[in-house]
């Protein structure tokens, strides 16, 4: 389960291309109203047994009327993708709080989250006293290139799939020891 966040900042678009629900990109804004699940198939080649990955985006509004649904979408989630718009300053600091309730305080790993730049090619400076700093960062702009898009987002699929099958292996010795 992933979620995906920040309001204004392409995230919606992002959902739609990765879990090829369109076949269009752009169109007009309509903000997310509290929450869209898209759920969608794909073929990570590193899986070892080569299973499809069965992936749920959960399309998070940020608008903080919808707050109170944020608690259902931490529960039991393997990795957070943060949307943002590099071009707003103000994005960043928002960004920011949005790890500290999704990642931080879930015990996610840095590389269960990724950030997602998108629209643009130029990405504004995440300061290296951030917590954000170590995170894997996606610089997206589906209209030049989408499949490296697509390719990223899938090498962040794959950490998060080795990470959530290493906890299953380690769940499952500590109950034979």
């Amino acid at each position: 389960m992933f979620c995906l966040s920040l309001f204004q900042s392409g995230k919606t678009v992002l959902a739609n291309f990765l879990s090829d629900t369109t076949e269009r990109l752009g169109g007009e804004y309509r903000p997310t109203q509290g929450v869209r699940m898209v759920s969608f198939e794909c073929d990570l080649e590193s899986s070892s047994d080569h299973q499809p990955c069965e992936v749920t985006l959960w399309d998070c509004s940020g608008n903080f009327k919808f707050e109170s649904c944020w608690p259902a979408l931490t529960t039991d989630s393997c990795g957070v993708v943060l949307v943002y718009n590099p071009t707003v300053p103000s994005q960043l600091r928002e960004i920011e709080s949005w790890f500290s309730m999704f990642v931080s305080s879930q015990g996610l790993q840095d590389t269960q989250c990724v950030l997602v730049a998108h629209q643009l090619n130029l990405l504004s400076g995440i300061p290296s006293a951030s917590p954000l700093s170590s995170l894997m960062v996606i610089q997206s702009n589906l209209e030049e290139n989408p499949e490296a898009v697509r390719q990223h987002f899938y090498t962040y699929l794959q950490k998060v799939v080795k990470v959530v099958t290493e906890s299953r292996e380690r769940d499952e010795m500590s109950i034979i020891t």
